[in-house]
């Protein structure tokens, strides 16, 4: 039986650089970086002072002031990119039982956790607030979607870590594909620039001190050190082919294949040679039946750690071979930041838009080379390029590999 083929027909972003997918694509175009000093609390008396933080936000732009009050920061920029996402798009009522939500969130309301301990230290445990859990647990982004748009097929949240968003969305091109659903609102969502995940992360070594924004998120470079924490969402519409062209559905790109894998090695620390990472590559080929030169482009996890950047390339390299040093691979993180569980869904979000405007998008503040990283990663500055195959990679805390395989557009 032939597979269902599956169209990604909306996009919605929040994001360090934009507050749409099409504003934020427009910085990335431009080699906007989103990085800048901590403003969410005082990071005086911190290593870590930099971060990517969502500027201009106000969800009161977006929603009544309740609403506002009744979710999290990470589920407010969900919901106001899932809508974006919809657009005009109302599905009739009876079609509802055949479209779902797979949303992720590494981390979830950690702020609201954050203020309740406060809160609970200060008054007592019992006066902590009621909306504490279901605004804080890491399900409720797509709970809210679902709720916002009466979607009843599955709703679901995948937390894979820095590989959460791009479960989400393969799980949701695996539901549409073998006919679970016809439209999956799908991606990640994150804001957990806090005093405790800075500090959580900046013990174990995993951030970038430099006071630098020019020289903190640094992928493939030598002088690299660690990422930059980022926040946001992007939200993906995703629909059956046939669906989105009986509608007359404006197509921004196919997904045809999806590869998923575990390290089983260690908590925080890939596999050196990235074995886990290339598994994950090759699955999303052999998934789509694409041959590996048939890819143009790699949006990389790249989150500018001295063993994510170099393993990354060496999975490339085993993946790819000869050709790996004909492709282009860099990564938007230099402009981001690092996501987390929203990463895989707006370097997912990114490829697409790759692949509609035929535009690599640039490494940022690429300037000594790292003979551990000696690919094309686009340097500096974004070039126009034939693009018709790509592929996204994400790579999380606890071995989880995730990689999808996007198409450009066509009958």
């Amino acid at each position: 039986m032939d597979r269902r083929r599956v169209v990604i027909t909306g996009l919605g972003a929040v994001t360090p650089v934009g507050l749409t997918a099409e504003e934020s694509w427009a910085a990335i175009k431009n080699g906007v970086c989103g990085i800048a000093p901590i403003t969410q609390f005082d990071a005086s008396g911190m290593k870590v002072s930099l971060a990517a933080e969502v500027k201009g936000f106000q969800p009161e732009d977006y929603m009544s002031r309740m609403q506002a009050r009744h979710m999290g920061r990470f589920t407010q920029f969900a919901v106001v990119a899932a809508r974006a996402a919809m657009g005009d798009y109302a599905p009739a009522e009876k079609e509802k039982d055949r479209c779902g939500v797979i949303v992720s969130s590494g981390i979830g309301g950690l702020a609201i956790t954050e203020q309740e301990y406060s809160r609970g230290l200060e008054r007592g445990w019992d006066r902590v607030s009621p909306y504490y859990i279901p605004t804080g647990i890491s399900n409720m982004a797509a709970g809210q979607i679902a709720i916002d748009h009466g979607f009843r097929a599955v709703c679901s949240c995948p937390v894979t870590a820095c590989a959460s968003g791009t479960y989400a969305i393969g799980d949701a091109f695996r539901a549409i594909r073998d006919d679970y659903a016809d439209l999956m609102l799908c991606g990640g969502t994150e804001a957990s620039i806090t005093p405790l995940a800075i500090g959580g992360f900046t013990s174990m070594k995993a951030l970038s001190q430099s006071s630098d924004p020019t020289a903190a998120s640094i992928p493939f470079d030598a002088r690299r050190n660690g990422f930059v924490m980022g926040e946001g969402a992007a939200i993906l519409l995703l629909e059956e082919l046939e669906h989105a062209l009986a509608r007359g559905a404006d197509i921004v790109a196919e997904i045809v294949g999806y590869g998923a894998t575990c390290d089983a090695y260690h908590m925080t620390t890939p596999r050196p040679d990235g074995s886990g990472g290339a598994k994950a590559m090759a699955a999303a080929l052999a998934d789509a039946g694409i041959r590996p030169e048939e890819v143009d482009y790699i949006n990389a996890h790249g989150t500018s750690t001295p063993l994510n950047d170099s393993g990354e390339t060496a999975a490339v390299k085993t993946v790819f071979g000869p050709h790996a040093y004909h492709l282009a691979i860099s990564s938007t993180k230099s402009a981001t930041g690092h996501m987390l569980g929203a990463a895989g869904a707006v370097e997912a979000l990114f490829t697409a838009l790759t692949l509609r405007d035929g535009f690599l998008p640039a490494t940022l503040n690429y300037r000594e080379p790292d003979p551990a990283c000696d690919l094309d990663v686009v340097p500096n500055v974004g070039r126009q390029a034939a693009v018709r195959c790509a592929l996204s990679n994400s790579l999380g805390f606890g071995g989880h590999n995730g990689s999808l395989l996007l198409k450009k557009w066509e009958m």
